[in-house]
C-alpha cells in the first residue's frame, strides 16, 4: 500500500471513530466497468454480512454503480473491505 493510500485510510479510520458508535451501519459506494463478473466480485465481498446491495447502470451502460449498506463491527472492518475490493480491476471507491 502506498503512502497516500495509507494516509487516506488513517484519516478515514479517525473520522469513523469520531462520528459513529460501533457496530454501525456503513454505506459503501463503488463504480465498476459494467461486467457481470466484476459486479459479482463486489457482491461476493459482502456475502453473508446481511448487506443491502443496489446496482445502477450509467446512461451509456459502460459503468455500474454499486451501493452496499451493511452493518460493520468497527472502523477497521470498514477499511478491510475497502482494501479487499480494491483488487477488483477497474473499481473506483467513492
Amino acid at each position: 500500500m502506498d503512502k497516500k493510500t495509507e494516509e487516506f485510510y488513517a484519516r478515514l479510520r479517525e473520522e469513523l471513530n469520531n462520528t459513529s458508535t460501533w457496530p454501525s451501519e456503513y454505506l459503501y459506494k463503488f463504480i465498476v466497468p459494467t461486467d457481470p463478473k466484476k459486479i459479482e466480485e463486489v457482491e461476493n465481498a459482502f456475502d453473508n454480512l446481511g448487506a443491502v446491495i443496489q446496482t445502477t447502470q450509467s446512461k451509456t451502460a459502460k459503468y455500474t454503480s454499486i451501493s452496499v449498506n451493511v452493518t460493520m463491527e468497527s472502523p477497521e472492518s470498514v477499511i478491510e473491505k475497502y482494501v479487499e475490493v480494491s483488487t477488483i480491476e477497474g473499481i473506483i471507491s467513492l
